[in-house]
């Protein structure tokens, strides 16, 4: 039995509204079927949906307190094929999204950033150095994820 490739889809979560921070994974959930499964760190929290601005931690749940956040994004990170990390219109550094780049370029898993051309926060050398692909859309990450990880037509 073939497995599917995985990409796990990281970015700012952090000082988001609920919907800021999932509307693009759906997206890009929707986009990678049915050949890539998208693996999201806001799966199984629609209970963070009424919480406004959304914090770090939530120390009162199992999967948004500080271990349980930290458990499930390693393994999701180390685990996938590949990672699209959105860092579109970041207002502060994501310090999560730097570790799981750092994360994925120690286990040499292919890096797919999303970030514009200049001014982006994210826009660092080491950050720089641990992508693998930066591209300014989703529909571009999107691509290269395919073109990465199946056996679509030239």
């Amino acid at each position: 039995m073939n497995m599917k490739p995985t990409i796990y889809l990281a970015g700012p979560i952090s000082g988001l509204e609920y919907d800021s921070a999932c509307d693009w994974r759906v997206e890009a959930i929707e986009k990678l079927a049915p050949d890539i499964v998208g693996l999201s760190p806001m799966r199984g929290k629609m209970y963070l949906k009424e919480m406004g601005k959304l914090g770090d931690t939530y120390e009162d749940t199992v999967l948004s307190c500080q271990r349980g956040i930290m458990t499930r994004d390693f393994f999701d990170c180390t685990r996938a094929d590949a990672l699209i990390v959105n860092f579109l219109g970041a207002e502060r550094v994501s310090i999560g999204t730097v570790m799981e780049v750092a994360w994925a370029f120690q286990k040499k898993t292919p890096v797919i950033a999303i970030m514009e051309k200049e001014g982006n926060l994210h826009d660092h050398g080491m950050v720089r150095e641990a992508i693998g692909f930066r591209v300014t859309t989703l529909d571009e990450a999107i691509n290269v994820a395919k073109a990465l990880l199946t056996q679509v037509p030239h």
